[in-house]
Parts: C-alpha cells; sequence; structure tokens
C-alpha cells in the first residue's frame, strides 16, 4: 500500500476505508475487517457516523496489529459549539477502545473551530493524537484558523470527484504543506458517476472498473482517497489500483469532467449542528 508522508513526518496510507453511513454492527464490522484481509491499513471514521465502536471491536478482532493501522476519526459540530472538545475526544477512545488516534479532525468549519484546533493541539503534544487535520474547509476557512493555529493542519480532507475535482483547492493546501483526503471519491449517492460513458470507455481500456479508473486518477493527483462500500467484491476491487497507470492524456480528460457538482452540502452554505 502507497504511503503519504504528512507535514510531521507521519506516513498516511494513501488509500483507505470509509465508513460513512455504514450501519452499527454487523455491517461497519463486516467492512472494517474485509478491508484488513485484503490489505488495506487505513479507515477513516467519525463520532457522527455512530460506529465508532463497530470500528474498534472489528479491529481488535481483525488479526492486525493497533499499530499497522492508521485510524482517523473526526470532532462534530454540536462538540465544537458546545466547548467539549476534550471530552469529545476521549469519548471517541472510549468508543474505539484505543489509547490513541492516528488522525484527528475537525469535521466541519462551524463557530468554535478556533477554540476546538487549540485542545486538539494539545491533545497532539500530549501524545494521543499523531496528527491533527480538518475537513471541509475552504480557503477563507484554512486562512482564519492559520491566525490562531501554532501547528498547521496536517490533512484537509473535502468532497471531490471527477464532477467536483476540486484542484484549486487541493493546489492550495498543498502549496501550504496541508495533505488532502478526499470522500464521496466515486460521486456519491445519486451521481450516477461510475455510469459516465467517458469512465466506461477507459474501464475497457485498461481492462478495470469505472470505479478502479477514479480511484486510480485520485491516486495519480496524490491525493488520499477514501471509497466507502459494504460490500466484501467492492472493498477488495477498490484496492485493485496499484497494478496500472492512466496516461496523461485520460488524467486531463478526466480532470476535464469537472461541473462543480456537489453531491454533499457546500462548507460555504449548511445548515446542520
Amino acid at each position: 500500500m502507497k504511503k503519504l508522508k504528512l507535514n510531521n513526518g507521519v506516513e498516511i496510507p494513501q488509500l483507505g476505508l470509509g465508513v460513512f453511513r455504514t450501519e452499527v454492527g454487523e455491517q461497519t464490522e463486516n467492512a472494517v475487517k474485509w478491508a484488513l484481509k485484503a490489505g488495506y491499513r487505513h479507515i477513516d471514521a467519525a463520532k457522527i457516523y455512530n460506529n465508532e465502536k463497530s470500528v474498534g471491536k472489528a479491529i481488535r478482532e481483525s488479526g492486525v496489529k493497533r499499530e499497522d493501522i492508521f485510524v482517523t476519526t473526526k470532532l462534530w459540530n454540536d462538540d465544537i459549539i458546545q466547548r467539549r472538545t476534550k471530552e469529545a475526544f476521549y469519548e471517541s477512545l472510549e468508543a474505539l477502545q484505543m489509547d490513541y488516534v492516528d488522525l484527528y479532525l475537525i469535521h466541519w468549519p462551524v463557530e468554535g473551530s478556533d477554540e476546538a484546533w487549540h485542545e486538539m493541539e494539545m491533545l497532539y503534544l500530549a501524545g494521543k493524537i499523531r496528527a491533527i487535520g480538518i475537513s471541509n474547509f475552504h480557503k477563507q476557512n484554512i486562512e482564519r484558523l492559520e491566525k490562531a493555529a501554532s501547528i498547521i493542519p496536517a490533512v484537509n480532507q473535502i468532497e471531490s470527484h471527477p464532477l467536483l475535482n476540486n484542484q484549486k483547492l487541493i493546489d492550495f493546501c498543498k502549496a501550504k504543506g496541508i495533505q488532502v483526503q478526499v470522500w464521496s471519491p466515486l460521486g456519491g449517492t445519486g451521481s450516477n458517476l461510475l455510469q459516465n460513458e467517458i469512465l466506461t470507455q477507459m474501464a475497457t481500456k485498461y481492462d478495470k472498473t469505472p470505479a478502479q479508473i477514479v480511484i486510480r486518477w485520485n491516486i495519480q493527483r496524490d491525493v488520499i482517497v477514501i471509497p466507502k462500500s459494504a460490500h466484501e467484491n467492492r472493498i477488495i476491487s477498490n484496492k485493485d489500483v496499484f497494478d496500472f497507470e492512466l496516461e496523461q492524456e485520460d488524467m486531463s480528460i478526466i480532470h476535464e469532467m469537472d461541473k462543480n457538482f456537489r453531491v454533499g452540502p457546500n462548507p460555504d452554505d449548511y445548515n446542520f449542528k
């Protein structure tokens, strides 16, 4: 599994399994176990997904050493607003049944994020988190946080796929030494991205699936990619992307598919806490 280096020297597997909307219990446990058995070493969770306990249980039962798995979880909006970052973090640790997490992210740039970041910096310096970062932060959110931060975020996790490549934000982050992780890389529910004629033709050309084409596009963009699936065959298939390379012309064609089409909330305009 290819790894990328974060700005503090910590290495993160470039491909991981996301567990957003994966049901608590058997579905999440199976997905995580299947992923680890297939060679994944990166699991992306969040408190608001309500399945941290299932993730932790699956990891403990997988037979893979904890130190060999990169575990991400996230600080939810209510906890930021209520100024309970430290408490929320330890609740996640308790749910996961872990002594530390590899990456802890502010999930959305809600009011109170600057104060939450200071608390996260303290947890990082105490050795409870190997790297700290942000999620769904646009350029202006990052610039605001920078003014208050002592530690530069290691990661910004954002929506990105061929219909919303978000390349300007990716370039902005990378110029600051912030690695980018992309969610909904396969277009999410309702986008029909994987039925796109351009991608199906490329899949035929490379003898791969459209999903593998898109994941490979992200790998070659040097971003971290976390496709979600609860199906064993798709989890295995999504990892089978390191034995081929897209030609530069095809990389450009996929890049030009961009329509600024979001499948998730816009960080500039969302109304949930």
